[in-house]
């Protein structure tokens, strides 16, 4: 930082207090009993302003700029337009020592010795509060809720807006530390309000507006008078008794002397939004002052260090945009950074801080030395171990220690200074001299190596990746660059400023000037670019540019190197320079230009970058040729162009070389009949056939069916032409095709009859099945059309065709209910257990689909089947018999489920014993009492009044019907009068209503006698005698076929009347069965037509 004296005036009187006009164009100065108005842009002063009978202690200008205020020694306040004429002027009862305008709400606070006053100009009348003390100063805070006192009894009193008191500070000094100037500070990114008081006690303090203070009291060492901030608060402005204005930091380091004096410093102000200051002194001097901040900074590949505040160092990572703020107490001289090392140097001391890890990502420091030393410098590098000075021409070179270890002196001054690297402890040292020498120094030798001479100053430097080319700004902001070797001038350009080579790439440089970033690759025209600032670094595709007081990395495509590399075909340079940062258009560009080179490597790497896998395909495939010993360029460059779209080019290539074969290939597979037929030689038969054949294909792929079929049939691709048709649903062209085909050809001739099964046309498709002799074919055309006349007959000129016929025809029959129909079929295909498997399915199904009386049906069918087994098989007799059981009692089960779905109450009476049941019995269907089975109606599934008998031993089935039926007669009371009516489709016994009684001596009767209390069912059993005293109305006889036995039945009550089913041997109430019969004309249970004949 340092002060430059912009204009200087001197009145003739002190000059106590200055105000700025918040623009920034005048400068009102309190001088005498006058004040003086400037111009601030050349000190040329416009006007003084009379109006003040003694001297005018203070002035203060409002924040909107239309008045200002003054107070003097003669105790009156004037308020002044911003066109210097006078409109207001009020009065203490003392001298005024101060006053302030409120920044938001332009009250003015007017402070004499004895009190102070609030103006406002909505108001006529100034209020006015007393104090305790004389106040020397004031100031509002930025909201203006607050206005801050200083008084001489060292108090500061902190007052609303309407003057009443919120808090009071005491200072330590008391009255003899008087408060002679005060100043909230203006920042608004500061969390508190923050007030600096600076007393005669010789210090600097900071106080929150609770009254608290902020960290301890900075000696001054001079009587301050007074205290001011700069606009944004960063800096704070001091002068007093030390004639001389100092800047402190806003925590209150000093920074440095803005400006000595030859007297006290009474004010000083800072320029509003500026880095103008404005001095006055004791001997009525008036000094206007710029200050200008110098950047201090140090770069390091991708890392920035910076100071900020004046004290504290920022580093900056360029890539990651990470930040790192290191705080300091001191003001910070010179900064330098490399690698894991950043050296701060301060005014007493110079810190060495390292990374926390050798991470190149890590942003965190610390400090591992510390050199507490007054040094002063020009310049300052860091190396790993060492730290080098540079002062004018001397450079010294110190460990982290402090001591010095050797020390160059040059022949002039020191232009340019810069570590190239190196080993730890061995780092070389690049030197521009005033004098146009360059020189490398290595830390660990004390010679000086020159690297060349020129005969202008140097004022940058850059030494390329490799080391072997210098880059050179000189003082006509000339860039030259040098081969390090031979001491060549390469090439020089204009208009520059600084320099940087890409550290990945040798043959790259970009340096910055008028407005402009200029970039060169080799020695290639230089590409330009708007860009402010000066370069300092170029890493790959990103530019550092310093542009005033910021570093930024900018992204820079090297299209325009790369191109220029590919004008002159060098590919392997134009790919290093892509490698920094192109478009995926520039990559393309690049891939494509390689490849028509024959550059195949690099094309491949370019390719798999903009990752285009077709490319990389041709690629390998011609590294493959390659090394299978191909190595005829003239057939590579065909293909490249072929892929490339550039076909006539390709083919004119492949003719030249003698491949007029791949030409019509080409061609060929680009549907460009037209082209290949030039290309077909010698007329060759095969040549034109695949012609044709890709020419069929063409038009099937762009949907021309018919010329494809044409152009196939043409080509002797009979498959092909039958696919077409078959799938386009021409019938015609297939029974043209057909027809045509030698019976030979069965291949295309079993495609075309699939075809005709497919569209419908079986007529035809047997016609083609009989051409080609495929008789099985035609039966499974016959059965899947169900065309079954025809399947019979064909079985029967084949018997071995039997089965392919008849165990679908059933199949068809079962899934079309006709159940009796398949199993004749079944039975005829000798299927019977397929008979067996389709009924339990279609039984299963009925239960889960809760139709119990389709599965009492089922049930019933399948219990016929398995008897028909048992009958035909011997082996399977008593397995068959088994079953017939079983399905016989689930086909009762499920034929009384049916109605006891619906929930009939019906209480079962034994009419063996007269007993009667519970619904829930524990041991099934009999008796509790008797064991007697119970005999129910397959339609109501009430209790019949029947009884189970057997025949004695020696009986056959024969007999005991003849004994019934000779019906013995019987001495009854009264004349029988019942009936027994016979038909083929019932057996029925009916009784009129004076029904005879039968006698207790009947002998059937004294059979259902039994033992009470006994466990075991005992059957009724009955010999010769019984039968022949029974009568054939009152039996009914169940006749079941060999190899089962016959059951009889006995009615017990000859006034109901019974009915059994001949087929299915179930018995029904006669009412409820012949209901049902004209309901249905069937019977209920095995569904046996009434028109049908027992079988």
């Amino acid at each position: 930082m340092r002060a430059v004296l912009t204009w200087r005036d001197k009145a003739e009187q002190c000059i106590y207090d200055l105000a700025f006009k918040p623009d920034g164009t005048q400068l009102i100065i309190a001088a005498g009993n006058r004040l003086l108005v400037y111009e601030t842009s050349d000190g040329t002063l416009i006007q003084p302003l009379k109006g003040h009978k003694d001297t005018v202690y203070c002035v203060a200008y409002a924040k909107d700029g239309k008045r200002f205020a003054s107070g003097s020694a003669d105790k009156s306040v004037i308020i002044w337009t911003s066109k210097l004429e006078g409109i207001l002027k009020y009065t203490h009862n003392d001298s005024i020592q101060c006053i302030s305008y409120n920044p938001l709400t332009h009250q003015l606070a007017s402070c004499s010795s004895s009190d102070f006053g609030l103006w406002s100009p909505e108001r006529k009348s100034v209020s006015k509060h007393k104090t305790s003390s004389k106040i020397t100063c004031c100031s509002w805070t930025n909201d203006g809720q607050y206005l801050a006192l200083g008084m001489f009894n060292g108090i500061v009193s902190i007052r609303n807006k309407n003057g009443g008191e919120k808090v009071k500070i005491e200072r330590p000094g008391g009255a003899s530390s008087p408060i002679w100037s005060i100043c909230w500070n203006p920042s608004r990114d500061e969390r508190n309000d923050i007030l600096a008081v600076a007393d005669w006690g010789q210090k600097l303090s900071f106080y929150q507006l609770s009254g608290k203070q902020i960290g301890k009291d900075r000696m001054l060492n001079f009587d301050p008078c007074c205290v001011s901030y700069f606009t944004k608060g960063e800096y704070i402005l001091l002068g007093g008794s030390d004639k001389q204005v100092s800047l402190f930091t806003k925590d209150g380091v000093r920074l440095g002397t803005i400006g000595e004096q030859s007297s006290w410093v009474w004010t000083c102000k800072v320029k509003p939004d500026s880095n103008y200051v404005a001095v006055g002194c004791q001997d009525g001097t008036i000094s206007f002052y710029q200050l200008i901040f110098s950047t201090v900074h140090g770069l390091y590949k991708d890392r920035y260090a910076y100071r900020d505040s004046m004290t504290d160092v920022i580093v900056q990572h360029l890539i990651t945009e990470q930040k790192v703020r290191i705080k300091g107490r001191q003001l910070v001289k010179k900064i330098a950074i490399y690698k894991n090392r950043l050296a701060i140097q301060m005014p007493e001391k110079i810190l060495i801080y390292e990374l926390y890890s050798d991470d190149s990502s890590d942003m965190y420091y610390r400090v591992k030395e510390e050199i507490v030393k007054k040094f002063e410098c020009n310049l300052l590098v860091v190396c790993s171990n060492h730290i080098i000075l540079c002062q004018e021409k001397r450079l010294q070179c110190l460990l982290f220690s402090g001591i010095k270890e050797r020390e160059w002196l040059m022949e002039s001054l020191i232009r340019y200074i810069k570590v190239i690297g190196g080993p730890p402890g061995r780092e070389g040292l690049l030197v521009g001299l005033k004098n146009g020498q360059i020189l490398k120094i290595f830390v660990d030798n004390v010679f000086p190596i020159v690297l060349l001479k020129q005969s202008t100053a140097v004022r940058c430097l850059d030494m390329s990746a490799s080391r072997n080319k210098l880059a050179v700004v000189d003082e006509n902001d000339t860039c030259l660059v040098y081969d390090i070797h031979t001491k060549e001038l390469l090439f020089q350009e204009p208009n520059a400023n600084s320099v940087a080579w890409n550290t990945q790439c040798e043959d790259m440089l970009c340096f910055s000037g008028g407005g402009y970033l200029n970039i060169k690759a080799s020695n290639f025209p230089v590409h330009q670019q708007k860009l402010q600032g000066f370069v300092v670094g170029y890493n790959g595709s990103k530019i550092f540019c310093l542009h005033g007081f910021s570093m930024s990395a900018v992204e820079v495509p090297q299209s325009a190197p790369m191109y220029q590399y590919l004008e002159r075909k060098m590919f392997k340079e134009a790919y290093q320079i892509a490698c920094l940062g192109v478009t995926d258009t520039d990559w393309k560009e690049l891939a494509m230009e390689a490849l028509e080179g024959l550059e195949f490597e690099t094309a491949k790497k370019a390719f798999t970058r903009v990752r285009d896998l077709r490319y990389l395909e041709l690629i390998s495939s011609i590294e493959e040729r390659k090394k299978h010993g191909e190595n005829n360029n003239e057939l590579f460059l065909p293909d490249v162009y072929a892929y490339q779209g550039k076909f006539h080019e390709a083919a004119k290539l492949y003719k030249k070389s003698g491949r007029e074969d791949l030409a019509l290939e080409m061609y060929s597979d680009l549907r460009m009949f037209d082209y290949a037929k030039d290309f077909l030689g010698s007329e060759d038969p095969k040549d034109t056939k695949m012609l044709i054949k890709n020419q069929a294909d063409w038009a099937k792929n762009i949907n021309e069916p018919k010329a494809a079929v044409e152009m196939y049939l043409s080509a002797g691709e009979h498959m092909k032409a039958i696919e077409i048709s078959g799938d386009h649903g021409w019938v015609d062209v297939l029974i043209e095709i057909a027809r045509k085909l030698d019976k030979a050809e069965r291949e295309p001739l079993s495609k075309c009859a699939f075809y005709f099964k497919k569209l419908d046309n079986p007529g035809y498709a047997a016609e083609t099945y009989m051409k080609i002799g495929d008789l099985k074919a035609l039966v499974h055309l016959h059965v899947e059309t169900h065309r079954w006349e025809e399947a019979f007959a064909l079985s029967e000129k084949h018997p071995e065709f039997k089965d392919d016929v008849y165990v679908p025809y059933a199949q068809w029959l079962a899934e079309n209910d006709r159940f009796e129909e398949a199993q004749k079929a079944f039975h005829k295909a000798g299927r019977q257990s397929e008979a067996v498997r389709v009924l339990q399915q279609l039984t299963h199904n009925a239960v889960v689909e809760s139709r119990f009386n389709d599965a009492a049906y089922y049930y019933w069918m399948l219990s016929m089947q398995c008897l028909d087994i048992a009958q035909e098989n011997e082996q399977q007799k008593t397995e068959m018999l088994q079953k017939f059981h079983h399905f016989q009692h689930l086909a009762e089960i499920y034929h009384a489920y049916h109605p006891i779905q619906r929930y009939t109450e019906l209480v079962p009476l034994c009419y063996r014993c007269s007993t009667n049941n519970p619904l829930l019995n524990n041991l099934g269907n009999v008796c509790i009492n008797c064991r007697q089975p119970f005999v129910f109606s397959a339609s109501s599934y009430e209790v019949l009044h029947l009884v189970e008998f057997y025949l004695e031993d020696g009986i056959t089935d024969e007999e005991a019907v003849a004994l019934i039926d000779l019906e013995a007669p019987k001495l009854n009371k009264r004349e029988n009068k019942c009936q027994e009516m016979m038909s083929d489709n019932a057996q029925s016994l009916r009784l009129d209503d004076s029904t005879d009684i039968i006698e207790d001596d009947d002998p059937f009767t004294a059979k259902l006698s039994f033992e009470q209390g006994g466990s075991e069912f005992v059957p009724v059993i009955v010999n010769r005698a019984v039968l022949q005293s029974m009568s054939r109305r009152d039996v009914l006889i169940k006749r079941w076929p060999k190899p089962l036995r016959w059951q009889y039945y006995r009615s017990l009550l000859p006034d109901a009347s019974i009915t059994m089913c001949p087929s299915c041997f179930q018995m029904f109430h006669t009412e409820d069965y012949e209901l049902l019969v004209l309901q249905h004309n069937c019977c209920p249970f095995c569904r046996r037509r009434i028109d049908e004949s027992n079988q």
